[in-house]
């Protein structure tokens, strides 16, 4: 067989499996994470963004647990029986709602 001949068989060898892997049907599992309601979480008193320690402090009181410092910028977290606050630096930057057991 000819150069030419081969590389067009190779060619369109791999044209026709290209295009059986594409006709393919493909299966996917959904996967179900229960996630709080917005409802539940607005109802909840949470600290928010932006507060500082002492401000966080005045108002639930000393942290169960704390975590860190860790990394740069130094997240600190702090661990209550309801919520975690992460801080950045002195401030808020999330609270987390623990689940319920």
């Amino acid at each position: 067989m000819s150069k030419q001949l081969t590389s067009g068989l190779i060619g369109l060898a791999g044209a026709l499996a290209l295009s059986a892997s594409l006709a393919t049907p493909v299966a996917a599992e959904e996967v179900r994470v229960p996630v709080m309601t917005q409802a539940e979480r607005g109802a909840t008193n949470l600290p928010r963004t932006g507060q500082s320690q002492a401000a966080v402090r005045n108002s639930y009181g000393n942290p169960q647990q704390i975590s860190g410092p860790v990394g740069e910028p130094p997240i600190t977290q702090w661990h209550y029986p309801e919520f975690t606050v992460y801080f950045e630096y002195d401030h808020v930057i999330h609270s987390v709602m623990k689940p319920k057991r």
